[in-house]
C-alpha cells in the first residue's frame, strides 16, 4: 500500500487530475451560468433552458462521446513514443469525424427538434424558449467538436494545465455574455434563456481558436504540426477511432440520454417540479465533475503506462484514483446533507422551488456516491480500450434495469417524481459493480500477459 501511494505517483495523479478538474469545472460553469442566470430571469426561462439543456445534452454527449477516443489512442502512442507524424494522422482524421458528426446533427436537429418539443406535454411558452435556446446553441456544434478533439490531444500528452488555461481564458466571456443577451445589457435586447444559448456558442467559438493557436504555435504540440496541411482522408483512420469511439459514445449516450427520458416523463408534471428536478440534477452534476475528472485522469496514466507495457503501474493508478474519487465523495455527501436548503437557493428565489429542490438533493447524495466507483472505473478501461463491454453495462444497467424501476415507482407508489431519482440511483449502482468486476478481468489478463 505504501508504493501504491508512493509520493511519485500520487504527484503525477495530481498533475494530471487537477487541471483536468478545472477545466471540467469551467466546462460545467458554462451550463450552470446557462441555467443559474435564466433561474435568475424567470422560472418559465428555467425551465425553457431545463428542457432544452436535456435533449441538447445527451446527443452531444454521444456525439462528442466518440471522439473522446482520440485520448486512449494518443496516450498510448505516446506511451509506445511513436513517431510525431502518426500522431499527427489520428488526431488530424478525428477533426475530419468532428466536422462531418457536427454536420449531420445540424441536419438531423434541423428535421427532428421542433416535432420532439412538440411531442412533449410543455406549456407553450417553456417550449418556445427551449426550442430557440437549441437554436442559438446549434450554432457552437462545430467548434465545440473540434475543440473536444484539440483537448483530447493536449491532455493525452500529459499537458492537462493547457486545457485548464484555455477554460480559464474562455470562461469569463460566457458569463460576460451571459449578462448581455439574457438581461439585454450593453444596449442588446433581453433574450432571457435563449441569450444563454447564444452566450454559449460563443463561448465555444473561443475555445477553439485559442485551442487552434497553441496546437500550432507553442511546444511541445507545434512539433507535431497538426495544421500544416491537411491530410488526405483516411477510412482506415477513420475506422480505428469509430472501434474505439463509438462503444465510449454509445455509453455515454445511454447514460446521460437516461436524465433526458426521465425530463421528458417528467414533463407531466408542473413547471416548478420541472424546474426543482434540473436544479438539483445541475447542482448533481456538479459534484459529478470530481469522479468524472478522476475518470479522465486514468483514461490518460492508464493509457501511457499500458502503451509502454508497464502494466503494473497502470493498475496502481488505477486504484489510486478510484479510492480518491471514493474518498471525495463521502466528505461531499456529509457537507450537501447539511446545507442542500442553502443550495437550492443558488438556484432560485422562490421558496416554493427552493423547497422542492433541498428534497430532491437528498437523492443527488446517492447519486455521486455511486458514480465515485463507475466514473474511474471506466476512464481506467478506456485506458486499456477497453469499452464494449462498458457500453452493454451501461444499456443494461441504466435503460433495463433503471428506467423501468424509476417508471414504476413514480407511477404506481407514494414515490411520485422522486421515483424516477431512485430508479436511477439503482442503474447507477448496478453499473458500477458490472464495471468493478470487468476492471478485475482486465487487469487480471494483463498481469497475465506479462
Amino acid at each position: 500500500m505504501f508504493t501504491l501511494f508512493s509520493k511519485e505517483k500520487l504527484s503525477k495523479m495530481m498533475i494530471v487530475f487537477l487541471p483536468i478538474l478545472i477545466t471540467q469545472l469551467g466546462l460545467f460553469a458554462i451550463s450552470f451560468f446557462d441555467t443559474f442566470m435564466s433561474g435568475k430571469f424567470s422560472p418559465v426561462d428555467l425551465a425553457g433552458v431545463a428542457i432544452g439543456a436535456s435533449l441538447w445534452m445527451p446527443i452531444y454527449n454521444g456525439f462528442s462521446g466518440i471522439l473522446l477516443a482520440v485520448t486512449p489512442i494518443v496516450a498510448q502512442l505516446f506511451g509506445q513514443r511513436a513517431k510525431p507524424v502518426r500522431i499527427r494522422q489520428a488526431v488530424m482524421q478525428a477533426v475530419y469525424l468532428a466536422l462531418i458528426m457536427s454536420a449531420l446533427l445540424i441536419i438531423i436537429g434541423g428535421f427532428s427538434l421542433n416535432l420532439l418539443l412538440q411531442f412533449m406535454n410543455l406549456e407553450e411558452e417553456v417550449k418556445q424558449i427551449a426550442l430557440q435556446y437549441l437554436i442559438a446553441l446549434s450554432f457552437g456544434i462545430v467548434p465545440l467538436f473540434v475543440y473536444t478533439v484539440l483537448r483530447c490531444f493536449i491532455d493525452a500528452l500529459g499537458k492537462t494545465s493547457v486545457s485548464m488555461f484555455i477554460t480559464i481564458v474562455a470562461l469569463p466571456v460566457n458569463v460576460i455574455a451571459n449578462y448581455a443577451f439574457i438581461y439585454g445589457k450593453f444596449g442588446l435586447p433581453a433574450y432571457g434563456g435563449v441569450g444563454a444559448g447564444i452566450a454559449s456558442s460563443i463561448t465555444y467559438w473561443i475555445i477553439m481558436l485559442i485551442a487552434i493557436l497553441i496546437t500550432a504555435k507553442v511546444d511541445p504540440f507545434s512539433q507535431y504540426g497538426l495544421l500544416r496541411g491537411l491530410p488526405k482522408p483516411s477510412l482506415k483512420e477513420w475506422g480505428n477511432t469509430m472501434k474505439i469511439g463509438l462503444p465510449i459514445g454509445m455509453a455515454i449516450f445511454f447514460e446521460s440520454s437516461i436524465f433526458a427520458a426521465v425530463t421528458l416523463f417528467m414533463s407531466s408534471y408542473d413547471t416548478i417540479t420541472i424546474a426543482s428536478h434540473q436544479a438539483a440534477m445541475n447542482f448533481a452534476s456538479f459534484l459529478y465533475m470530481v469522479p468524472l475528472s478522476f475518470s479522465l485522469a486514468l483514461t490518460i496514466l492508464v493509457g501511457q503506462e499500458a502503451g509502454a507495457h508497464q502494466f503494473k503501474r497502470a493498475r496502481e493508478f488505477s486504484l489510486i484514483g478510484i479510492l480518491s474519487a471514493v474518498g471525495f465523495s463521502g466528505i461531499s455527501a456529509i457537507i450537501l446533507l447539511v446545507f442542500r436548503e442553502h443550495v437550492a437557493y443558488l438556484y432560485t428565489n422562490e421558496p416554493e422551488v427552493a423547497l422542492l429542490t433541498a428534497k430532491f438533493l437528498i437523492f443527488a447524495i446517492f447519486f455521486q456516491l455511486s458514480d465515485a466507483l463507475q466514473a474511474p472505473i471506466q476512464g481506467a478501461l478506456r485506458g486499456y480500450k477497453d469499452v464494449n463491454v462498458t457500453f452493454f453495462m451501461t444499456l443494461l444497467s441504466y435503460w433495463i434495469i433503471g428506467l423501468p424501476v424509476g417508471y414504476f415507482l413514480a407511477n404506481y407508489t407514494s414515490f411520485g417524481a422522486f421515483g424516477y431519482w431512485i430508479g436511477l440511483i439503482t442503474g447507477l449502482a448496478i453499473g458500477a459493480a458490472g464495471l468493478s468486476i470487468r476492471l478485475i478481468i482486465v487487469q487480471r489478463r494483463m498481469r497475465a500477459s506479462i
